[in-house]
This record gives C-alpha cells, sequence and structure tokens, in this order.
C-alpha cells in the first residue's frame, strides 16, 4: 500500500511536464518532497497539448456545458494559481450574442452563476472596443485567463525554485521509476489506459491593434462557442472546437468558422494578420471527466479534457493530500 503518513524526503517522480504534471511537481517540491520531472520533449514543449490550450480560468463558464465537478475543481484551482501566480490576470469573462442567438443567450444565464448582465452601455465602458456591437453581456468578475506558452515556462522555474528537478528529453516509463510515481503523460498513458481517446481542439492567432481586449469573449454560436482570448502584443487568440478525431491540423470548415465568428465579435478582425493554425488533442475518459487513480505507489492524474489549465491546480492539491494524509476525493479517485 501507498505510504499515507507525510514524509518530507520522500521521492516523487512525475512523468510529464504539460499543465497537468507541473502542477503536481510544483505543490509536492513546495511540500518538501524529492521531485523529479520527466519530460519525452525538449523545453519548448511544442508538442505538448498545453502548447494549444487557450487558457481559460472559467470554472462558472464552463458551468453550462461541464458536470459540477469541473466548476468545484475550477473554483478551487482559481485560489491556487492566486497564491502562486499573483500576477495572473483576473479580468473577469464576458459573454455575448446577436439577436438570432438569443435564446441560447438567456438560456447560458439561465444555467450559470456568478455574472452580472451589463447593458449596451456597461459593455462599452468595460470594453470600450465591443461599443455599439451588442445590446447586452453577462459579465463573470472572478475569472481569469493565462497565456500557456507563457505561463507554463514560469512554472518549471518555480519548481526548480522549490528544490524540484526537471529532465527534459526523458523518455521514462512508469515501470522504470522507484518510488511514488505520477503519470501525467495524458495520451500517452494509453499504453495503460486504453479507454482514454483525443479530442481535437483548434485554435488561430491573429495580430491585429484595431481592437483592444482586456478579458475573453465567448460569443454564443450555433455549434460550439467562439473564445477571442487576448494575448500580449496585439495577439489574440481563436478557439476552440472539440472534434471526436485524433489527426492534426485545422480543417478547412473550422477555420472558416472561427474566423466568421471572430469578424462577427468585430469587424476589425477581418483585417488581421493571420499569425499561427494549430491543434491539439486533448486526452479524455469516455465521460469527459477527470481521473485520479492509484494503484499501489503508481498514480496517474489524467482525463482532464478540455479543462487543464482550470482544474490542474486543484488535481494536484488532491494528489498530495492523499500522499500525505490517505484523504481521498471519491468525485475524482479511483483506488484499486
Amino acid at each position: 500500500m501507498l505510504q499515507t503518513t507525510k514524509r518530507p524526503d520522500s521521492s516523487i517522480s512525475i512523468i510529464g511536464a504539460g499543465i497537468a504534471g507541473a502542477w503536481q511537481a510544483l505543490l509536492f517540491a513546495q511540500a518538501g518532497h524529492a521531485v523529479t520531472l520527466h519530460e519525452r520533449g525538449d523545453a519548448g514543449m511544442t508538442d505538448a497539448t498545453s502548447h494549444w490550450a487557450g487558457g481559460m480560468l472559467a470554472p462558472r463558464c464552463e458551468a453550462e456545458v461541464s458536470e459540477p465537478i469541473i466548476s468545484r475543481l475550477g473554483l478551487r484551482s482559481l485560489d491556487i494559481w492566486r497564491r502562486e501566480l499573483p500576477d495572473t490576470p483576473f479580468n473577469g469573462s464576458l459573454v455575448v450574442a446577436h439577436p438570432r442567438e438569443r435564446n441560447d443567450f438567456e438560456r447560458f444565464a439561465g444555467m450559470t452563476e456568478g455574472h452580472r448582465r451589463l447593458d449596451a452601455a456597461g459593455l462599452a465602458q468595460l470594453e470600450p472596443s465591443l461599443e455599439g456591437r451588442f445590446r447586452d453581456a453577462l459579465f463573470f468578475p472572478t475569472e481569469g485567463h493565462v497565456e500557456p506558452r507563457r505561463v507554463l515556462p514560469k512554472l518549471h522555474e518555480r519548481i526548480r525554485a522549490a528544490g524540484g528537478t526537471i529532465r527534459f528529453g526523458s523518455d521514462v516509463a512508469v515501470a522504470d521509476l522507484d518510488g511514488i510515481v505520477i503519470d501525467c503523460r495524458g495520451l500517452g498513458a494509453r499504453d495503460e489506459q486504453p479507454d482514454l481517446r483525443g479530442v481535437k481542439g483548434e485554435m488561430i492567432l491573429i495580430e491585429t491593434s484595431e481592437v483592444q481586449l482586456a478579458r475573453p469573449v465567448r460569443l454564443i454560436h450555433p455549434r460550439w462557442p467562439l473564445y477571442v482570448i487576448p494575448r500580449e502584443q496585439n495577439l489574440f487568440m481563436l478557439g476552440a472546437t472539440s472534434i471526436e478525431a485524433e489527426d492534426t491540423g485545422v480543417s478547412v470548415r473550422s477555420a472558416l468558422e472561427l474566423l466568421g465568428a471572430a469578424y462577427a465579435v468585430h469587424p476589425a478582425f477581418g483585417e488581421a494578420r493571420i499569425v499561427e493554425f494549430g491543434s491539439g488533442l486533448r486526452p479524455a475518459y469516455p465521460d469527459n471527466l477527470p481521473r485520479i487513480g492509484v494503484r499501489g505507489d503508481r498514480i496517474a492524474v489524467n482525463g482532464l479534457y478540455r479543462h487543464g489549465f482550470l482544474i490542474a491546480p486543484a488535481l494536484a492539491e488532491l494528489t498530495l493530500q492523499y500522499v500525505e494524509r490517505g484523504q481521498i476525493d471519491n468525485e475524482v479517485m479511483q483506488c484499486a
């Protein structure tokens, strides 16, 4: 059985330096464990699912399409993000819709909590670039967002500062390692978890100085929600599709949908420069819910689906509580 009393000098090996593994490594290192984080890719992490993520920290918005456990984990994660990376932007998020999606907009409002309805003047005051574009909006003031390609290196730096070791180019198997091993390989773990599948999420990165946004804007869409997420240096990420396919790249249909929907948010996006197309495969179980699986001293953290940046901190906290105190969260953890 796994030792469940605190061992400050215990060895913890974590496989996978994406968002799930990085948060595991950080919290365990801060708790005094000897942490080694293994990543088969290089420090650029360009092959990781995290590289293509939106980075939205929006548990209230996600309540419209997700199970309550996602909201619970997400709300807890917001506190951890604020504690560990206090410069994380928490400017809230906006939900808007054009008249033809009015019914869907009202349904969204009825299925979510923690928002404030803004009229056109209130929306213009909050986001001047959207003046005159929508008659009202839902404002979720407690939500935030991060830029994955910038925040992941920050987490890696924090791991090293806490005494952890990161080994890039380290393609190890769970069986190769001694002590407690936490498997955060995502789809790479299908050798041991065949019920995992990949769900493609596509994104487009565009650049324009004609629009200024301080927070993500979600446009109600008849097929999928469009997120316009501000980045630094006049960049905006457009996403996010969820396609039951494991190929890579962005389809013509998705590109047309994403770019057309962005134009519907603001016509100036029609003159923006396209910087990048890309997609990532999100690891998901059949129920699309996250799981912490425990078999002796082997722990698997997987199935974060489209909520990786939102729920990874809370999952790491649950894993740490189990290792140190034997505490089990029955909604998330499965012990063999």
